[in-house]
C-alpha cells in the first residue's frame, strides 16, 4: 500500500554524476586491556540479567554504550590507560597522513566522522596526579584532540586540521566549508549531527573515514553523502571503516545493516515487500554480549546467517510480490484488456463497413456532406459551412452538426487547447481538430476515417501481444521460489544457533535509545542520570 501512495526516487534510479566510491575495511586487533575490559562487560551483563544490580545503577544500554566507547579507544573508559598501537586513532592517523601526502599537489581534503568523544567546553577536563601529587590535565581528553595531535606530530600543519565543532555559527560554518573547498583546510573532523545534512564541502574531498559506527543507517548515508556527491572534482574516492576485532564494532555494523535492510524493503526502486519486520533495537541482549565477550565462534556464523536469511527473505518477498502481480494480471487485467480489444476490433470492422457503404464520391472525389440540415455536394461549400457553424457557436458544449459518409457529426470547442473539434459517431467515436482552411478541414475528416483500417490492424497486433503476455504469465506464476531450499536450510540453522546462544528471546533490559554525539551516558553514580 505504501508504494501506491509514495513516489520513491532512489540513487540507483536518478543515476547522478557522482564519484565512484572504493570501500576499505580496516580490521584492528584489540589490546590486552581491551580484551579484559570486554570480558568485564560480560560480567556486568550477567549481573543485570540476574537482577543483582538496580537498573538505575547499570543497564544494558549503558553496557552497550561502554562497549562502543571501548571499541573506539580504551582511554575513553579511563584516560590514564596507555595509548594502544593498534587503536583506531593510530590507524586513522596513518591513513589520513598518507593520503594527505599523496594528494598534496591537488590540495585534496578528507573528512573524519566520529560521534563519540567529541570536543566541547561543556565536557569535564580529565585530570591526573603527577609525581608531586599535583593534578595536571590528562594527556588524553578526547579522540578529536588526540587525532589532531598525532597528525601535527607527523608533519601536518595545524591550520590544515579543523573541527566542525569550532564553527558554532552559520557564518563560521560557511567560512570553514569554503576553506575545505579551496584546500586551505584539508582535514575536517566532525560528528554526523554537526557535519551531516547541509554540509556542502565536497569539491576536493578524496577520502572519508568512519571512526565509529552510528546507530542509524541514515547516519551512515548522511556521512557518505558528503563525499559521494555532485560537484566533487575527483572521479574516485575512498571510504575507510575502522573496526576493532572482538568488540562491539562488528555487531553494531551488522545491526545497522539489518536496520538498513528493513528500510530497504520499503524504500526501494524494486518491488517492495508486502510487510516488513521491525528490527530497530539499539541495545544488545545479554546473550549477544556474552557471545561477543567470550569470543564464541558461533556468533560470527550467526551474524553471517542473519544477513543471508534476511537477503533470501527479501528475495522471496520480491518473488511473491511479482507472483501476486502476475495473478492479478491473469485473473483481471489481461483478460479485461483482451476483451476490450476484441470489442473495439468488432466496432472498427462495423465502422469500416459503414464507411464503405456510405461513400459516394462525385467527379471531384468528394462525398456529399450534410451541415445543419443542408446537403452539400461541393467541397468548398461544405468547408465554408463548417467554418460558419464554428463562428456561430456561443457555448463550448457539443452540438449536432450533420452527417458525413454515414457518420453523425458533432461540433465542440476544446477550451484547454483552444480549438474547435468534430467528432464522427459510429460504433466508435472518432475526433479530429479543425483549422481555418476550408479544404484542410475536409481533408482532416477524410484522413480520420481513412485511418480506421490502420487502427484496426494495431488493435489486432496489441491483442496478439496481450495473449502472449497471458500465456507467459501463466507459466511464470507456476514457478516456485528458486532458493526455497537454501532459505529453509539457513533458517533452520539460524534457529539452532539462536537457541544455542540463547538469542531466541530478547532480554527484558533492551532499551531503545540513541547515545551518540554530544550526548554521552551519564556517570553511574549521578542521581539524575536518564534511563
Amino acid at each position: 500500500m505504501f508504494k501506491e501512495v509514495a513516489d520513491i526516487q532512489t540513487a540507483d534510479m536518478l543515476n547522478l554524476p557522482v564519484p565512484k566510491a572504493n570501500y576499505h575495511n580496516i580490521i584492528l586487533k584489540p589490546s590486552e586491556l581491551q580484551r579484559e575490559m570486554v570480558a568485564e562487560l560480560s560480567k556486568r551483563a550477567e549481573l543485570i540479567r540476574n537482577k543483582q544490580v538496580r537498573s538505575d545503577v547499570d543497564n544494558m544500554l549503558l553496557v552497550t554504550n561502554d562497549g562502543r566507547k571501548l571499541a573506539l579507544d580504551q582511554r575513553m573508559l579511563n584516560p590514564l590507560l596507555p595509548d594502544s598501537d593498534t587503536s583506531k586513532t593510530n590507524a586513522c592517523a596513518d591513513n589520513v597522513f598518507e593520503i594527505w601526502q599523496h594528494s598534496a599537489d591537488r590540495r585534496s581534503a578528507q573528512m573524519v566522522f566520529c560521534d563519540l568523544s567529541t570536543p566541547g567546553t561543556h565536557r569535564p577536563i580529565e585530570m591526573t596526579p603527577n609525581d608531586k601529587g599535583i593534578f595536571d590535565m590528562a594527556p588524553f581528553q578526547n579522540v578529536y584532540n588526540d587525532l589532531r595531535d598525532k597528525l601535527i606530530a607527523k608533519g601536518v600543519p595545524a591550520e590544515e586540521v579543523a573541527f566542525i565543532h569550532d564553527a558554532n555559527t552559520e557564518a563560521k560554518k560557511k567560512e570553514l566549508f569554503g576553506k575545505v573547498r579551496s584546500g586551505q583546510v584539508r582535514i575536517l573532523l566532525g560528528s554526523t549531527q554537526r557535519m551531516g545534512a547541509g554540509t556542502n564541502a565536497q569539491q576536493k574531498l578524496v577520502a572519508l573515514h568512519h571512526l565509529d559506527c552510528p546507530w542509524r543507517p541514515s547516519d551512515l548515508q548522511q556521512r557518505e553523502g558528503r563525499i559521494i556527491r555532485q560537484g566533487n572534482e575527483n572521479d574516485e574516492v575512498d571510504i575507510y571503516t575502522y573496526v576493532t576485532e572482538n568488540t562491539f564494532d562488528s555487531y553494531l555494523y551488522q545491526l545497522v545493516e539489518g536496520k538498513q535492510k528493513f528500510i530497504g524493503q520499503i524504500m526501494t526502486s524494486k518491488s517492495p515487500v508486502r510487510s516488513a519486520e521491525d528490527i530497530d533495537e539499539t541495545a544488545l541482549s545479554y546473550a549477544e554480549i556474552k557471545a561477543l565477550c567470550t569470543g564464541n565462534p558461533h556468533i560470527k556464523e550467526k551474524m553471517d546467517l542473519d544477513i543471508d536469511v534476511q537477503r533470501l527473505k527479501l528475495l522471496k518477498a520480491n518473488h511473491l510480490s511479482q507472483r501476486y502481480a502476475l495473478e492479478d494480471q491473469i485473473i483481471k487485467y489481461l483478460p479485461q484488456k483482451a476483451a476490450a480489444l476484441e470489442q473495439r476490433m468488432e466496432c472498427y470492422t462495423a465502422d469500416i463497413n459503414r464507411l464503405k457503404e456510405n461513400t459516394h464520391p462525385n467527379e471531384d472525389g468528394f462525398s456529399p456532406m450534410e451541415v445543419e440540415g443542408t446537403v452539400y455536394i461541393d467541397k468548398k461549400a461544405a468547408g465554408s459551412a463548417i467554418l460558419a457553424a464554428c463562428h456561430a457557436m456561443t457555448s463550448p458544449d457539443p452540438v449536432p452538426l450533420g452527417q458525413y459518409r454515414g457518420f453523425a457529426m458533432e461540433l465542440s470547442f476544446e477550451s484547454f487547447s483552444k480549438e474547435f473539434r468534430i467528432t464522427l459517431k459510429g460504433e466508435l467515436t472518432h475526433t479530429t481538430g479543425l483549422g481555418t482552411d476550408i479544404f484542410g478541414n475536409i481533408l482532416r475528416l477524410d484522413n480520420l476515417l481513412g485511418g480506421m483500417e490502420e487502427r484496426l490492424i494495431a488493435c489486432g497486433e496489441e491483442l496478439v501481444n496481450i495473449n502472449v503476455q497471458l500465456d507467459n504469465a501463466k507459466q511464470e506464476v507456476e514457478k516456485p521460489f528458486p532458493q526455497e531450499d537454501e532459505l529453509k536450510t539457513k533458517s533452520a540453522r539460524l534457529d539452532e544457533l539462536n537457541i544455542l546462544l540463547n538469542m531466541d528471546k530478547r532480554e527484558s533490559e533492551i532499551v531503545d535509545g540513541d547515545v551518540g554525539d554530544e550526548a554521552e551516558a551519564p556517570a553511574r553514580d549521578g542521581p539524575d542520570r536518564e534511563r
